[in-house]
């Protein structure tokens, strides 16, 4: 069976993707793999008001709570994908990457990566 680690560095070495990190929902890394000089450290700590804003907004707009969310930067994306109560994946990406592939694979493969971590 793979582990975190596996999944991590599966999804790193898409093309186009930058980094790729499991984090807990407070924000500590869980794992992470990052090319250049991203601070995944940092960056995921950032991740846990995104998630909790996504869900006020979701169950507000009679959504529900956040499955997955994309920001388009200037300069790429930003997927958070929320595999548990306890765990989000964050994976950022080059503008040029396939990113509907991506996301296709993270939303079929959900509940196999949630089962990881």
């Amino acid at each position: 069976m793979p582990t975190i680690s596996d999944l991590v560095g599966a999804i790193r070495t898409r093309e186009g993707v930058e980094a790729a990190a499991i984090l807990g929902r407070d924000g500590l890394l869980i794992d992470s793999q990052a090319g250049g000089q991203l601070d995944a450290e940092q960056i995921a700590a950032h991740v846990p008001s995104i998630v909790q804003f996504a869900d006020e907004f979701g169950v507000a707009a009679g959504r529900g709570v956040l499955q997955t969310a994309i920001m388009e930067h200037e300069h790429g994306m930003a997927v958070i994908s929320c595999l548990s109560a306890d765990a989000v994946l964050l994976v950022l990406v080059q503008p040029t990457a396939n990113l509907g592939q991506l996301l296709y694979e993270l939303r079929r493969n959900r509940a196999n990566i949630a089962a990881l971590v």
